[in-house]
């Protein structure tokens, strides 16, 4: 359940920008970004299309699920598709340097690159968008049931142990002795 751990998410989201403002990998830079601002697995997250991200809303069906999901596009994905005003149309967005759209195993060896770590895989963006919600909403319980529903995980405590929050909460009361 916890293979991989989270990245911080304004590291991540820095990262992202400064791959698109540079030209190093805009494209992953932009899938970083958008990893971490929806917080969809990776398949789903590779389906999309410009068009679906220059919407105000993103309606997709899960892949694993099945479910009819409704995703707002917010500001720091705008901000990134600044950088791609040519880029329009119903393809995938996230494309390889060879036309291709990335594959998850493709995406996992870029990440590993520019994500130091042996735990953080393509599936760190997804937890990444998760601990960011818990932070902003104060760690609260509340923050928990809104994961758990966007998630679609079965309890509140499958979305406390997705997100290693447990584990970090056990290791804070070794380091408060």
């Amino acid at each position: 359940m916890t293979g991989s751990t989270y990245i911080n998410f304004d590291k991540a989201q820095g990262k992202g920008m400064k791959l698109i403002r540079t030209g190093e990998n805009p494209v992953f830079g932009l899938l970083i970004i958008t990893g971490v601002n929806l917080g969809l697995r990776i398949s789903d997250l590779l389906s999309l299309t410009f068009n679906q991200l220059r919407s105000g809303t993103i309606s997709i069906t899960e892949g694993k699920t099945g479910k009819k999901r409704n995703l707002k596009v917010n500001e720091n994905i705008r901000a990134a598709l600044e950088y791609f005003k040519e880029e329009n149309g119903e393809f995938y967005a996230f494309r390889s340097r060879k036309g291709t759209v990335y594959s998850i195993q493709q995406v996992n060896r870029v990440i590993k690159k520019y994500f130091k770590g042996t735990d953080i895989t393509s599936h760190s963006l997804r937890k990444s968008f998760g601990r960011r919600v818990w932070d902003n909403h104060q760690q609260s319980e509340k923050a928990l049931v809104y994961l758990s529903e966007l998630f679609n995980h079965t309890s509140v405590s499958v979305t406390r142990k997705y997100l290693g929050i447990r584990q970090t909460e056990l290791d804070d009361i070794y380091m408060s002795l």
